[in-house]
């Protein structure tokens, strides 16, 4: 599938997801970005913090399949992208969900804050089982 046209550290943090790169993942984020995933829950603060975060989520699955973005729209510094997931639980089972992210990107073009709208509890009841 081919990608919306986006900001560089957008497309970044979307492929990095699809291969499973906490590093590359975390580093389209600025040094003091800020995450909310998903968005209701505490914020995620700093890169080396988001770095540990998605680290810690990607052992869950095998394989993780990632993000893939459907639209994204960009004015200015702020992006939306509607987008859908996937996974695979160590067991077995198929995780999909999907929703959208809100980004504000920072002077150098990295992610400054990122806010993904989604329905938490539709995921969590597909890991359970």
């Amino acid at each position: 599938m081919t990608f919306p046209a986006m900001p560089p550290a957008i497309l970044q943090f979307f492929r990095a997801s699809q291969e499973g790169d906490a590093d590359t993942w975390a580093k389209a984020f600025a040094e003091d970005g800020v995450f909310h995933d998903p968005v209701g829950t505490p914020p995620i603060i700093g890169r080396a913090a988001i770095r540990d975060f998605i680290a810690s989520v990607l052992p869950a699955f095998r394989p993780f399949l990632g993000l893939t973005p459907t639209e994204a729209h960009t004015l200015g510094s702020h992006v939306a992208v509607s987008w859908r997931g996937a996974a695979v639980t160590l067991d077995g089972r198929p995780v999909n969900w999907s929703g959208i992210n809100i980004y504000e990107l920072d002077e150098a073009g990295l992610i400054r804050d990122a806010r993904a709208y989604f329905n938490r509890a539709v995921f969590q009841a597909q890991l359970a089982g």
